[in-house]
Parts: structure tokens; sequence; C-alpha cells
């Protein structure tokens, strides 16, 4: 501890596992704008990740409430939210925006491979042609007006997701920024700095994932869906680059009576993280090097590789963000005098294991539906194999 900082300033109440929460719910949020941007806007370029994107936003999403159960200490009472919530707090908020969104999801995912999943029953025996029996509820018609009825509802779902995973992380900076009492919390540009972060990470997840699904299953990749998502990629990242330079500016030019503490907080305590992994490493250098590759006629596989490296390094920057925000905020003390210090655990609920098993286990999760619904086109037409398809 360093300066005047009260006894009970000394505990962190908001350790890892709070942190890993926003980071997943960030990564849902950015994959399924990827996939709308192909439902609803008729984007062909990307194509070849629409799917991808839908399953990936799922297997998150599943994932999204464990850290924040596992920190509760009692995840059994986690159903005291939905029962009796307390409307007067803006976190009761967040079991119906999940369950909601859930939902969504879940639905739009089942039409989107409704006509695989119709498929696989159909040919497939034993074991496997019960389970897609099951998934398949019943509705079997193939028909080129039903199939036109589900394109419909799948671009509505689609669209009403896109506000819907708005709210699902912008809700998260809300949480941060409506607390008063914490001036490196407390500031308007905090859920939109929230949301356009998330969409960063999500690109940035896709991109990583698509490469290493295609070296995986030997299938040669898609440059132009590439290139697309390195595009939009960049763009967003430039917007969430100004908006987090504009929240610092703005408090340097008020200068109120935080702002003292605040620039102790980035340029000694986190500068590391914050000036060193958020900014030139997670957003800085990739900007410079998606802009490179785009200036410089470079060949197609290694504009690819420097788009993967990119997207490697923001999923590294929106992590330390992520810290910077949940943790350095807590490091100040109230009185605005002292600091207090933090260092993760190895073990426990909030230790890196745990935190490390959160983060694994989506991809687990995505590979096992990935299996069962490969959302690759070429692999859609045959039943599934029996090795992983991811």
């Amino acid at each position: 501890m360093e300066g005047f900082v009260f006894p009970n300033e000394g505990i962190i109440e908001w350790e890892l596992a709070i942190v890993i929460y926003p980071y997943i719910t960030g990564l849902v949020a950015g994959a399924f704008v990827v996939s709308s941007l192909y439902h609803v806007f008729g984007m062909k370029a990307l194509k070849p990740v629409a799917r991808f994107s839908l399953v990936t936003a799922l297997a998150f999403l599943l994932v999204a409430p464990m850290p924040l159960m596992s920190h509760l200490g009692r995840p059994e009472r986690a159903l005291e939210i939905f029962l009796t919530p307390n409307l007067n707090s803006a976190m009761s908020a967040f079991g119906y925006i999940w369950l909601m969104y859930l939902l969504l999801v879940l639905v739009e995912t089942w039409l989107v491979f409704r006509p695989d999943i119709v498929r696989y029953a159909r040919s497939d025996d034993g074991m496997k042609k019960a389970i897609y029996s099951v998934l398949a509820l019943g509705v079997y018609d193939l028909s080129e007006e039903a199939l036109a009825v589900d394109r419909k509802l799948i671009k509505v779902l689609a669209f009403i997701g896109i506000p819907a995973a708005f709210l699902l992380h912008g809700y998260v900076g809300f949480i941060f920024g409506a607390i008063k009492a914490n001036p490196w919390w407390s500031t308007p540009l905090m859920p939109i700095i929230f949301l356009a972060s998330a969409i960063v990470s999500g690109i940035a997840l896709l991109i990583v994932l698509y490469v290493v699904a295609c070296k995986i299953r030997n299938r040669p990749l898609d440059y132009h869906c590439l290139r697309a998502l390195a595009l939009w990629l960049g763009g967003f990242l430039s917007f969430s680059v100004v908006l987090e330079g504009l929240e610092i500016f703005s408090m340097l030019y008020e200068s109120e009576e935080s702002w003292g503490i605040i620039s102790e907080l980035v340029t000694r305590k986190i500068s590391a993280s914050y000036f060193g992994v958020q900014f030139v490493m997670g957003s800085v250098l990739p900007l410079f090097v998606l802009g490179g590759s785009e200036i410089m006629r470079l060949k197609e596989p290694t504009r690819t590789a420097f788009s993967c490296l990119s997207a490697m390094l923001i999923l590294i920057g929106v992590f330390a963000m992520r810290w910077n925000v949940v943790i350095g905020g807590q490091l100040m003390s109230k009185s605005l005098r002292g600091f207090t210090s933090y260092d993760p655990p190895l073990w426990g609920i909030n230790g890196i294991v745990v935190a490390a098993g959160f983060v694994a286990l989506p991809f687990v999760i995505l590979a096992i539906i990935t299996h069962f619904l490969p959302p690759w086109q070429e692999e859609a037409k045959s039943p599934p194999r029996r090795k992983l398809s991811f």
C-alpha cells in the first residue's frame, strides 16, 4: 500500500473473475455483430464466417455468467436474481438481459442450421439420428416456402440481435460508468468504450479462430473474407482508440480534484499494462500493422499472417483494458491520496487457474458444437464426421 489508504480499502472486492466476465461478454457481442453484418446487411464477403461467428457467439454466451456465479461464492443462489430482483439495482437486469439474448441466439442458430439438422436426421442411424431428430423439434419441412420463412426470421432475429448485443455489453460499461464514487469509472463514455472494444475483440477472435480452424481442417483460407474482417477490425479499432483517448483528454481538460491520483494511476501504478500493453501493444501497433498491410502490396499469405498477428495483439490489449478498468479502479483510495495493490492468486475461485479455465471452456463448447453442426458450407451438405471439425 502507498499513501493514505483506509483499512477496508486494502481488499479488492472485484477480482480476476470480474475481469474475465466483461472480456467474455465482449467476445460474444463482437462475434454476433460479424454474423449480423452478413445476415442483415448482406455483406457477401463475410459469408464464409457468418455461421461460424454465430456458433462462436453461442459458445461464449453460455460461459458468460459463470465467472460471476463463481465470484458469488454461492452459485446456487444465482437464480435469486430472477425470482427476487432488486429493481432499484442496475445489476439485477443482467440475468434478464443474458437470458433474452441467449434465447435469441439459440433460436437464430437453430433456424440457420435447421436444413442441416433435418438432413442429418434423415441420413444418420442410431444415436446420432436420435440426437438430430430431437434437435429438429419435429420440423422437417425443407420446401422453398419454409426455407424462405426461415430466412426472413433469421434476418429479423439478427436485426434485433444487434441492439441486444449492444445492450448486453454496453450494460457492463454502464455498471462501471454509473459508480459516481470512483472517478476512474464514472464517465459517460464508459458504456461506449466497452462496446467498441467488445466489437474489436470479437472480430479479432474470429480472425484467429478462422485461420486456426482452416489449418486444422486442412482447408484453403478465403482471403477475401479475411481481408474484409481485417478492414472492419481496423475501422472499429480506430474508433475504440479515439474514444479511449477522448476519455483521458477530457479528464485532463477538466482537471478535477481526482485528476491528480488518476494521472498517477496511469503513469505509475498501472503504466505497464495501460500504456505498454493496452495502448502500444494492443492498439497502436496493430493499427500500424493492419494499415501497412493494406498500403503495401503484400502477398495474401503474408497479409493474412500480419492480420492474425494484429488480432492476437488486440485480444491481449482488450484484456489489458478490462484489467485496467476493473482492477485499476479499485487500486485508488477513496480519499484520493493513496493506492493499494493486487496480485491475483494462482489457485482459488478468483485464481489464475480458474480464470484460465473460464477462458478455455468456450473453445471446448465451440469444438463440440462444430462437431455436431459443422458451420462450414462445404461440410454442411454431408453428415458430420466422427473427428472433431474444429
